[in-house]
């Protein structure tokens, strides 16, 4: 592994404004692209591509930055619109609810109303409509966090594909635990890693993808039950977090929302992953420390 400076320390102050603008910029063109796209135009894959980003990072910088998920500020904006329309033009509800993206009227209803606290027709018939509702950043603090730029070896792993919340990926490690005494494997571990490659504030939990994986020695003979994969290495962003699990939510905000678009790098088209430098089994819940990997694109 070979460590370098951290960017923080390498980047002027100007250089950092530049990427931020980018950021800034790519977003904007997402925003833009949802006032003015149809409905069936609005995937979240898309609004990636809109950006110029991977998928696998678009929804964190897009929500660490503004605030909402990408589907939040989709509803938020297309509702408005409906809005708009409701009181500037005589279109039917239906064809209304249809543009917003809505199959039925009743559905359409029901969301507008959490939205402005009138059903549409109500709306269109006192005839007042305010600013578009931006949405603003709440005042907490955001924790900062040590990163680094990392060169990665690849990583050979032992594998098991977990589906739905991340929170309960461990149950999933303890399968692959017990895998790998049965195939006594740990005399070839090297290591335990966590893939995700969902932003949980953008997916369902139930829809969420991860993958629980042991990192093993490249002679490790690997039982047909257990999937083996190979993890690219390469240029990556490391942020260190020291703390329980549950607060790495924060890091991953801190990592996509501040560091990012200040660094001056771009994200691969590769998810981010975590590597676990304790065993909770036998340290204290403070004390645990993970790294959040990030790949980065090159230069």
């Amino acid at each position: 592994m070979v460590r370098n400076q951290d960017t923080r320390g390498r980047l002027s102050t100007s250089a950092r404004a530049t990427n931020l603008h980018n950021t800034e910029r790519r977003l904007l063109r997402v925003v833009e692209h949802i006032h003015t796209a149809a409905p069936d135009d609005l995937s979240l894959d898309r609004l990636a591509e809109v950006a110029a980003m991977s998928r696998f990072h678009f929804h964190r910088v897009f929500h660490a930055v503004t605030g909402e998920t990408a589907a939040q500020a989709t509803r938020r904006i297309r509702l408005y619109r409906a809005a708009m329309k409701l009181v500037q033009d005589t279109l039917p509800i239906a064809q209304i609810a249809g543009d917003a993206g809505y199959a039925t009227v009743p559905a359409f209803s029901r969301a507008f109303r959490a939205s402005f606290a009138l059903p549409p027709g109500q709306f269109r018939q006192q005839g007042r409509l305010g600013p578009a509702p931006g949405v603003r950043k709440t005042g907490e603090p955001i924790m900062t966090y040590d990163v680094t730029l990392d060169t990665l070896p690849d990583r050979r792993l032992a594998a098991i594909a977990h589906r739905g919340d991340y929170m309960e990926i461990g149950k999933t490690f303890e399968q692959l635990s017990l895998l790998a005494n049965s195939c006594a494997l740990w005399p070839h571990v090297q290591g335990m890693i966590g893939g995700y490659f969902d932003d949980p504030d953008a997916t369902p939990p139930q829809d969420l993808r991860s993958l629980a994986a042991l990192e093993l020695t490249a002679d490790a003979d690997i039982a047909a039950r257990l999937e083996v994969q190979r993890l690219k290495g390469g240029a990556s962003a490391v942020l260190l977090f020291k703390g329980p699990y549950a607060g790495l939510h924060g890091a991953y905000r801190y990592l996509y929302g501040v560091w990012l678009p200040q660094s001056g790098r771009e994200a691969r088209d590769a998810p981010p992953y975590e590597v676990y430098l304790d065993n909770p089994a036998d340290t204290a819940p403070e004390d645990l420390l993970t790294q959040i990997c990030l790949p980065l694109a090159a230069e």
